[in-house]
């Protein structure tokens, strides 16, 4: 008897509804965290990438339509070469439906994706065959208000064990980042 991991189901993955968009992209603008870069979530962002050795990783604020890398730490181009021999271009704005951050948003619980092949939900989303991500570990940002702002995350072009150890360091980064927001805020100074 042998086993084969299961195939992506095409359109099979459904980004889940999510009923506190508005309310969050007001929240981020009362934070002061509308679409913009920041260097100091760049720099968390390669912290993170280095911590975990994955090749993405992002602080994501979703919006109602779209989300936004605020950090980021990524190649210019995505690894994966295109029929064409092009290679997406790698960018702070994703749509919604792409990638796994909308996910974890709308749950409020972090998501671990050792190989999202072996996911149907999850194997058919855009970023799998547009970057080649097959694994994934993201947590919320959730603030004092109880609002999930968005998510820190890494991702890589490789399956990854990320175990107990990758949830608990990932989860607490979210926790501190958060604090970290909101105190920026409330003081008027850079995070």
């Amino acid at each position: 008897m042998s086993y084969e991991p299961p195939r992506p189901v095409r359109g099979l993955l459904l980004t889940p509804e999510d009923k506190e968009a508005p309310a969050r992209v007001h929240r981020l603008r009362r934070l002061g965290l509308a679409d913009r870069p920041d260097p100091v979530l760049d720099t968390f962002a390669g912290h993170l990438a280095q911590l975990t050795g994955a090749l993405y990783a992002m602080v994501n604020f979703i919006g109602e339509d779209h989300q936004f890398f605020a950090g980021l730490s990524a190649p210019a181009t995505a690894p994966v070469v295109r029929d064409d021999g092009s290679r997406a271009a790698i960018g702070r704005v994703l749509p919604r439906d792409h990638g796994f951050c909308p996910h974890v948003v709308v749950r409020r619980k972090a998501l671990v994706l050792e190989d999202v092949r072996d996911y149907p939900r999850f194997a058919g989303n855009p970023v799998v065959d547009e970057y080649g991500i097959r694994s994934y570990l993201g947590a919320p940002l959730i603030d004092s208000s109880g609002m999930a702002l968005g998510t820190v995350c890494a991702a890589d072009t490789a399956p990854r064990a990320w175990g107990r150890p990758g949830l608990e360091a990932i989860k607490a980064l979210a926790a501190d980042l958060v604090v970290r927001l909101e105190r920026s805020a409330e003081d008027g100074l850079p995070i």
